[in-house]
Protein backbone atom coordinates (compact mmCIF):
# COMPACT_ATOMS: atom_id res chain seq x y z
CA UNK A 1 0.00 0.00 0.00
CA UNK A 2 1.78 3.04 -0.94
CA UNK A 3 1.03 6.17 1.11
CA UNK A 4 -0.69 9.00 -0.89
CA UNK A 5 0.79 12.60 0.26
CA UNK A 6 -3.24 13.68 -0.17
CA UNK A 7 -4.21 11.51 3.04
CA UNK A 8 -3.36 13.81 5.31
CA UNK A 9 -5.61 16.86 3.95
CA UNK A 10 -8.21 14.33 3.19
CA UNK A 11 -8.35 13.50 6.87
CA UNK A 12 -7.93 17.26 7.97
CA UNK A 13 -10.91 18.11 5.79
CA UNK A 14 -12.92 15.29 7.04
CA UNK A 15 -13.07 16.70 10.45
CA UNK A 16 -14.64 20.01 9.15
CA UNK A 17 -16.90 19.31 6.16
CA UNK A 18 -19.89 16.62 6.35
CA UNK A 19 -19.18 15.59 2.04
CA UNK A 20 -15.60 14.90 0.94
CA UNK A 21 -15.76 14.94 -2.88
CA UNK A 22 -12.28 13.70 -4.44
CA UNK A 23 -11.80 13.62 -8.29
CA UNK A 24 -8.97 13.19 -10.65
CA UNK A 25 -8.45 10.70 -13.78
CA UNK A 26 -9.91 7.00 -14.28
CA UNK A 27 -7.22 4.68 -12.50
CA UNK A 28 -5.04 7.48 -10.25
CA UNK A 29 -5.86 5.72 -7.00
CA UNK A 30 -9.11 7.52 -5.56
CA UNK A 31 -11.06 4.22 -4.46
CA UNK A 32 -7.82 2.47 -2.88
CA UNK A 33 -6.77 5.91 -0.83
CA UNK A 34 -10.62 6.19 0.54
CA UNK A 35 -11.15 2.95 1.16
CA UNK A 36 -7.43 2.85 3.07
CA UNK A 37 -8.46 6.28 5.06
CA UNK A 38 -11.77 5.48 6.10
CA UNK A 39 -11.88 2.00 6.38
CA UNK A 40 -14.87 1.94 8.70
CA UNK A 41 -17.22 3.72 6.04
CA UNK A 42 -19.37 1.36 3.99
CA UNK A 43 -18.08 1.30 0.22
CA UNK A 44 -20.28 1.78 -2.67
CA UNK A 45 -19.53 1.14 -6.32
CA UNK A 46 -22.28 3.60 -8.34
CA UNK A 47 -20.73 2.07 -11.72
CA UNK A 48 -22.53 -1.63 -10.47
CA UNK A 49 -25.54 -1.98 -12.61
CA UNK A 50 -27.52 -3.06 -9.42
CA UNK A 51 -26.62 -0.63 -7.27
CA UNK A 52 -26.97 2.13 -9.59
CA UNK A 53 -30.30 1.04 -10.55
CA UNK A 54 -31.37 1.09 -7.09
CA UNK A 55 -30.38 4.22 -6.51
CA UNK A 56 -31.64 5.85 -9.20
CA UNK A 57 -35.26 4.51 -8.68
CA UNK A 58 -35.64 4.63 -5.32
CA UNK A 59 -32.89 6.93 -4.38
CA UNK A 60 -34.07 7.67 -0.60
CA UNK A 61 -34.68 3.72 0.33
CA UNK A 62 -30.80 3.67 -1.02
CA UNK A 63 -29.19 6.53 1.37
CA UNK A 64 -31.65 5.08 3.92
CA UNK A 65 -29.12 2.56 3.89
CA UNK A 66 -26.01 4.71 4.46
CA UNK A 67 -27.82 7.36 6.55
CA UNK A 68 -24.27 7.27 8.95
CA UNK A 69 -22.07 8.07 6.34
CA UNK A 70 -20.58 5.88 3.24
CA UNK A 71 -17.82 6.01 0.33
CA UNK A 72 -20.29 6.54 -2.79
CA UNK A 73 -17.54 6.43 -6.01
CA UNK A 74 -17.86 6.69 -9.45
CA UNK A 75 -21.26 9.26 -7.48
CA UNK A 76 -21.41 11.43 -11.14
CA UNK A 77 -23.25 7.84 -12.37
CA UNK A 78 -26.29 9.20 -10.13
CA UNK A 79 -26.51 13.00 -10.43
CA UNK A 80 -29.66 12.91 -8.70
CA UNK A 81 -28.45 11.81 -5.11
CA UNK A 82 -26.72 14.97 -4.73
CA UNK A 83 -30.23 16.73 -4.25
CA UNK A 84 -31.45 13.30 -2.09
CA UNK A 85 -27.71 13.80 -0.01
CA UNK A 86 -27.83 17.35 0.96
CA UNK A 87 -31.29 17.21 2.88
CA UNK A 88 -29.10 13.91 5.06
CA UNK A 89 -26.16 16.73 5.64
CA UNK A 90 -28.69 19.48 6.30
CA UNK A 91 -30.29 18.09 9.25
CA UNK A 92 -27.10 16.62 10.47
CA UNK A 93 -27.98 13.64 11.43
CA UNK A 94 -25.02 11.44 10.08
CA UNK A 95 -21.90 11.27 12.75
CA UNK A 96 -19.37 10.60 9.85
CA UNK A 97 -18.71 11.90 6.33
CA UNK A 98 -19.86 11.41 3.18
CA UNK A 99 -17.22 10.23 0.56
CA UNK A 100 -17.67 10.92 -3.13
CA UNK A 101 -15.43 10.17 -5.91
CA UNK A 102 -15.31 9.97 -9.80
CA UNK A 103 -13.49 10.84 -12.42
CA UNK A 104 -15.56 13.37 -14.77
CA UNK A 105 -14.72 16.34 -13.17
CA UNK A 106 -17.19 18.78 -15.22
CA UNK A 107 -20.50 16.15 -14.09
CA UNK A 108 -19.27 15.81 -10.26
CA UNK A 109 -18.46 19.63 -10.30
CA UNK A 110 -21.77 20.74 -11.47
CA UNK A 111 -23.95 18.54 -9.66
CA UNK A 112 -21.80 19.95 -6.50
CA UNK A 113 -22.66 23.39 -7.53
CA UNK A 114 -26.17 22.91 -7.83
CA UNK A 115 -26.77 20.70 -4.44
CA UNK A 116 -23.65 20.75 -2.62
CA UNK A 117 -22.28 23.97 -2.68
CA UNK A 118 -20.85 25.46 0.91
CA UNK A 119 -21.11 21.78 2.13
CA UNK A 120 -18.41 20.02 0.50
CA UNK A 121 -14.82 20.19 0.17
CA UNK A 122 -12.74 19.45 -3.31
CA UNK A 123 -9.92 17.77 -3.83
CA UNK A 124 -8.24 16.15 -6.65
CA UNK A 125 -6.14 13.15 -7.01
CA UNK A 126 -3.58 12.29 -9.98
CA UNK A 127 -1.40 9.73 -10.21
CA UNK A 128 1.59 9.41 -8.29
CA UNK A 129 3.74 11.81 -7.63
CA UNK A 130 7.47 11.92 -8.51
CA UNK A 131 8.05 11.76 -4.70
CA UNK A 132 5.87 9.16 -3.84
CA UNK A 133 7.24 7.02 -6.41
CA UNK A 134 10.79 7.73 -4.51
CA UNK A 135 9.63 6.93 -0.65
CA UNK A 136 8.50 3.34 -2.23
CA UNK A 137 11.23 2.41 -4.29
CA UNK A 138 9.29 2.66 -6.87
CA UNK A 139 11.42 5.05 -9.53
CA UNK A 140 12.40 4.08 -12.80
CA UNK A 141 16.75 4.08 -13.63
CA UNK A 142 16.09 6.83 -15.96
CA UNK A 143 14.21 9.97 -16.37
CA UNK A 144 13.50 8.89 -19.86
CA UNK A 145 12.21 5.72 -18.61
CA UNK A 146 9.77 7.31 -16.10
CA UNK A 147 9.04 9.68 -19.02
CA UNK A 148 7.36 5.96 -21.16
CA UNK A 149 6.34 4.75 -17.89
CA UNK A 150 3.98 6.91 -16.53
CA UNK A 151 3.14 7.38 -12.98
CA UNK A 152 -0.45 5.23 -12.79
CA UNK A 153 -0.72 3.36 -9.91
CA UNK A 154 -1.50 0.14 -10.82
CA UNK A 155 0.79 0.17 -13.97
CA UNK A 156 3.89 1.45 -11.30
CA UNK A 157 2.99 -1.19 -8.10
CA UNK A 158 2.09 -4.05 -10.66
CA UNK A 159 5.71 -3.74 -12.84
CA UNK A 160 2.95 -3.70 -16.04
CA UNK A 161 4.61 -3.03 -19.06
CA UNK A 162 2.98 0.29 -20.70
CA UNK A 163 2.49 -1.10 -23.98
CA UNK A 164 0.07 -3.35 -22.79
CA UNK A 165 -1.30 -1.02 -19.73
CA UNK A 166 -2.16 2.21 -21.93
CA UNK A 167 -4.26 0.62 -24.75
CA UNK A 168 -6.29 -0.78 -22.49
CA UNK A 169 -7.05 2.38 -20.97
CA UNK A 170 -7.52 3.84 -23.97
CA UNK A 171 -10.17 1.87 -24.87
CA UNK A 172 -11.34 1.88 -21.29
CA UNK A 173 -11.68 5.91 -21.35
CA UNK A 174 -13.11 6.14 -24.69
CA UNK A 175 -15.89 3.46 -23.91
CA UNK A 176 -16.91 4.57 -20.58
CA UNK A 177 -15.99 8.35 -19.73
CA UNK A 178 -16.22 9.77 -23.46
CA UNK A 179 -19.53 8.73 -24.56
CA UNK A 180 -21.05 9.54 -21.29
CA UNK A 181 -19.35 13.13 -21.61
CA UNK A 182 -20.01 13.50 -24.82
CA UNK A 183 -22.59 11.91 -27.01
CA UNK A 184 -19.48 11.20 -29.50
CA UNK A 185 -20.81 8.82 -33.05
CA UNK A 186 -17.22 8.32 -34.24
CA UNK A 187 -14.90 7.32 -31.94
CA UNK A 188 -12.16 6.91 -34.48
CA UNK A 189 -11.88 10.83 -35.27
CA UNK A 190 -11.99 11.29 -31.74
CA UNK A 191 -8.83 8.81 -31.22
CA UNK A 192 -7.17 10.74 -33.81
CA UNK A 193 -7.91 14.13 -32.25
CA UNK A 194 -6.50 12.65 -29.25
CA UNK A 195 -3.13 11.72 -30.55
CA UNK A 196 -2.83 14.95 -32.37
CA UNK A 197 -2.87 16.66 -28.95
CA UNK A 198 -0.23 14.56 -27.89
CA UNK A 199 1.88 15.19 -30.57
CA UNK A 200 1.33 19.14 -29.48
CA UNK A 201 2.40 19.07 -26.09
CA UNK A 202 4.00 21.68 -24.94
CA UNK A 203 2.92 24.15 -27.53
CA UNK A 204 0.11 26.76 -27.69
CA UNK A 205 -3.34 25.76 -28.29
CA UNK A 206 -4.11 26.21 -31.77
CA UNK A 207 -8.28 24.93 -31.98
CA UNK A 208 -8.90 25.96 -35.77
CA UNK A 209 -5.39 23.97 -36.15
CA UNK A 210 -6.38 20.73 -34.45
CA UNK A 211 -9.61 20.76 -36.25
CA UNK A 212 -8.39 20.81 -40.11
CA UNK A 213 -5.76 17.93 -38.90
CA UNK A 214 -8.83 16.18 -37.78
CA UNK A 215 -10.76 16.87 -40.25
CA UNK A 216 -13.87 18.38 -38.16
CA UNK A 217 -15.11 21.57 -36.86
CA UNK A 218 -13.30 23.65 -34.72
CA UNK A 219 -16.80 24.04 -32.51
CA UNK A 220 -16.47 20.17 -32.59
CA UNK A 221 -12.73 20.80 -31.55
CA UNK A 222 -13.52 23.11 -28.57
CA UNK A 223 -15.85 20.71 -27.41
CA UNK A 224 -13.82 17.93 -27.63
CA UNK A 225 -10.97 19.64 -26.27
CA UNK A 226 -13.48 20.26 -22.86
CA UNK A 227 -13.85 16.21 -22.80
CA UNK A 228 -10.63 15.80 -22.49
CA UNK A 229 -9.62 18.55 -19.71
CA UNK A 230 -12.97 17.13 -17.66
CA UNK A 231 -11.98 14.01 -17.67
CA UNK A 232 -8.32 14.52 -16.31
CA UNK A 233 -6.54 13.70 -19.55
CA UNK A 234 -4.97 16.99 -20.84
CA UNK A 235 -4.05 20.15 -18.89
CA UNK A 236 -3.90 23.66 -20.32
CA UNK A 237 -1.73 26.39 -18.66
CA UNK A 238 -2.82 29.43 -18.73
CA UNK A 239 -0.42 32.35 -20.04
CA UNK A 240 0.11 35.41 -17.50
CA UNK A 241 -0.93 38.60 -18.44
CA UNK A 242 1.31 40.92 -16.38
CA UNK A 243 2.16 43.47 -18.34
CA UNK A 244 5.56 43.26 -18.92
CA UNK A 245 5.51 43.56 -22.45
CA UNK A 246 2.11 44.62 -25.13
CA UNK A 247 2.73 41.36 -27.49
CA UNK A 248 2.22 38.63 -25.31
CA UNK A 249 0.41 35.43 -26.96
CA UNK A 250 -2.62 34.85 -25.00
CA UNK A 251 -3.17 31.01 -25.77
CA UNK A 252 -2.60 28.63 -23.29
CA UNK A 253 -0.62 26.12 -23.40
CA UNK A 254 -1.55 21.93 -24.04
CA UNK A 255 0.06 19.13 -21.70
CA UNK A 256 -1.53 15.80 -20.50
CA UNK A 257 -1.49 14.59 -16.61
CA UNK A 258 0.47 11.77 -17.45
CA UNK A 259 3.83 11.16 -19.97
CA UNK A 260 3.05 7.73 -20.48
CA UNK A 261 -0.48 8.09 -21.99
CA UNK A 262 1.45 10.93 -24.25
CA UNK A 263 4.31 8.05 -25.13
CA UNK A 264 1.94 5.56 -25.95
CA UNK A 265 -0.40 7.83 -28.20
CA UNK A 266 2.98 8.67 -30.24
CA UNK A 267 4.18 5.05 -30.18
CA UNK A 268 6.71 5.01 -28.03
CA UNK A 269 7.06 1.95 -26.40
CA UNK A 270 10.84 1.80 -24.96
CA UNK A 271 13.12 4.68 -23.18
CA UNK A 272 15.61 4.08 -26.25
CA UNK A 273 13.44 5.58 -28.32
CA UNK A 274 13.36 9.00 -26.86
CA UNK A 275 17.33 9.30 -26.63
CA UNK A 276 16.81 11.03 -30.61
CA UNK A 277 13.39 11.75 -30.58
CA UNK A 278 12.45 15.25 -31.61
CA UNK A 279 9.90 15.89 -28.76
CA UNK A 280 11.75 14.47 -25.50
CA UNK A 281 12.08 17.96 -24.49
CA UNK A 282 8.48 18.49 -24.87
CA UNK A 283 8.11 15.18 -22.58
CA UNK A 284 10.74 16.25 -20.05
CA UNK A 285 8.54 19.84 -19.52
CA UNK A 286 5.08 17.78 -19.22
CA UNK A 287 6.88 16.04 -16.67
CA UNK A 288 7.91 18.88 -14.63
CA UNK A 289 4.32 20.53 -15.19
CA UNK A 290 2.63 17.37 -14.09
CA UNK A 291 4.66 17.45 -10.99
CA UNK A 292 3.83 21.08 -9.90
CA UNK A 293 0.29 19.95 -10.77
CA UNK A 294 0.27 16.67 -8.07
CA UNK A 295 2.79 18.79 -5.90
CA UNK A 296 -0.34 21.51 -5.25
CA UNK A 297 -3.29 19.51 -5.64
CA UNK A 298 -1.70 16.88 -3.05
CA UNK A 299 -1.36 19.92 -0.61
CA UNK A 300 -5.15 20.25 -1.21
CA UNK A 301 -4.60 23.74 -3.49
CA UNK A 302 -5.14 24.74 -6.79
CA UNK A 303 -2.11 25.06 -9.18
CA UNK A 304 -1.79 28.79 -9.77
CA UNK A 305 0.85 28.43 -11.97
CA UNK A 306 1.53 30.26 -16.10
CA UNK A 307 3.69 30.32 -18.64
CA UNK A 308 5.08 33.74 -20.23
CA UNK A 309 5.87 34.40 -23.95
CA UNK A 310 5.75 37.31 -26.32
CA UNK A 311 5.25 37.18 -29.79
CA UNK A 312 8.87 37.69 -30.20
CA UNK A 313 9.27 33.82 -28.92
CA UNK A 314 10.60 35.23 -25.57
CA UNK A 315 9.27 32.76 -23.19
CA UNK A 316 9.15 31.27 -19.52
CA UNK A 317 8.10 27.88 -19.27
CA UNK A 318 6.28 28.19 -15.56
CA UNK A 319 5.15 30.88 -13.46
CA UNK A 320 4.05 30.02 -10.23
CA UNK A 321 2.02 32.26 -7.87
CA UNK A 322 3.58 31.93 -4.54
CA UNK A 323 3.07 33.97 -1.13
CA UNK A 324 6.36 35.83 -1.99
CA UNK A 325 5.29 36.30 -5.63
CA UNK A 326 6.45 35.00 -9.01
CA UNK A 327 8.59 31.87 -8.50
CA UNK A 328 9.71 31.53 -12.41
CA UNK A 329 10.91 28.07 -13.93
CA UNK A 330 12.51 27.08 -16.70
CA UNK A 331 12.86 23.56 -17.46
CA UNK A 332 15.16 21.57 -19.80
CA UNK A 333 15.14 18.10 -20.47
CA UNK A 334 19.40 18.24 -21.24
CA UNK A 335 21.18 16.54 -18.33
CA UNK A 336 24.37 19.21 -18.93
CA UNK A 337 24.89 22.32 -16.96
CA UNK A 338 24.50 24.98 -19.59
CA UNK A 339 24.44 28.91 -18.30
CA UNK A 340 22.57 29.30 -21.44
CA UNK A 341 19.63 27.76 -20.00
CA UNK A 342 19.47 30.74 -17.76
CA UNK A 343 19.19 33.23 -20.85
CA UNK A 344 15.31 33.01 -20.79
CA UNK A 345 14.96 33.90 -17.01
CA UNK A 346 17.32 36.65 -17.47
CA UNK A 347 15.64 38.53 -19.96
CA UNK A 348 12.30 38.00 -18.64
CA UNK A 349 14.09 39.27 -15.09
CA UNK A 350 14.50 42.60 -16.95
CA UNK A 351 11.26 43.18 -17.21
CA UNK A 352 9.77 41.85 -14.09
CA UNK A 353 12.45 42.89 -11.63
CA UNK A 354 12.79 39.73 -10.44
CA UNK A 355 16.25 38.62 -8.77
CA UNK A 356 18.35 36.45 -10.57
CA UNK A 357 18.49 34.15 -7.00
CA UNK A 358 14.89 33.73 -7.42
CA UNK A 359 15.33 32.06 -10.91
CA UNK A 360 15.39 28.16 -11.49
CA UNK A 361 16.12 25.80 -14.29
CA UNK A 362 15.00 22.36 -13.94
CA UNK A 363 16.88 19.91 -15.89
CA UNK A 364 17.36 16.38 -16.73
CA UNK A 365 20.97 16.31 -14.43
CA UNK A 366 21.41 15.10 -10.78
CA UNK A 367 23.24 18.15 -9.46
CA UNK A 368 22.13 20.66 -7.75
CA UNK A 369 23.79 23.98 -8.33
CA UNK A 370 23.69 27.72 -8.14
CA UNK A 371 25.39 30.05 -9.99
CA UNK A 372 24.78 33.63 -10.81
CA UNK A 373 22.22 33.66 -13.24
CA UNK A 374 20.12 31.16 -10.78
CA UNK A 375 19.98 27.46 -9.46
CA UNK A 376 19.97 24.53 -11.83
CA UNK A 377 17.59 21.83 -10.10
CA UNK A 378 17.40 18.47 -11.00
CA UNK A 379 14.19 16.29 -10.78
CA UNK A 380 14.65 14.72 -7.61
CA UNK A 381 15.02 18.54 -6.17
CA UNK A 382 11.75 19.79 -7.57
CA UNK A 383 9.41 19.01 -4.68
CA UNK A 384 11.84 20.74 -2.50
CA UNK A 385 11.83 23.91 -4.46
CA UNK A 386 8.26 23.98 -4.57
CA UNK A 387 8.24 23.69 -0.64
CA UNK A 388 11.05 26.44 -0.13
CA UNK A 389 13.25 23.55 1.14
CA UNK A 390 15.92 23.58 -1.20
CA UNK A 391 19.21 22.78 0.08
CA UNK A 392 22.58 21.09 -1.55
CA UNK A 393 22.16 17.59 -2.96
CA UNK A 394 22.80 15.40 -5.33
CA UNK A 395 21.03 11.93 -7.20
CA UNK A 396 18.15 11.33 -9.45
CA UNK A 397 16.66 9.84 -6.93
Amino acid sequence: MIQRQLTRKLLQLAQQYPVITLTGPRQSGKSTLVQSAFPDLPYVLLEDPDIRTLAQTDPRGFLANYANGAIFDEVQRVPDLFAYLQGIVDRQTAQRPFILTGSQNFLLLESINQSLAGRTAVLRLLPLSYEEQSQNGLLPSTPDELLVQGSYPRLVTRHLAPADFYPSYIQTYLERDVRSLKNIADLSKFTRFLRLCAGRIGSALNLSSLANDCGVSVNTAKAWMSVLEASYVVYLLPPHYENFSKRLIKSPKLYFYDTGLVCSLLGLRRADLLESFYMRGNLFENLVVSEVLKHAYNQGQLANCYYWQDKTGREVDLLIETELGLLPIEIKAGMTLNKDYFDQLTYWNKLSGNPSANSYVVYGGNTLQSTSSGTFVPLSGLARLLTGNLHTGTGYA
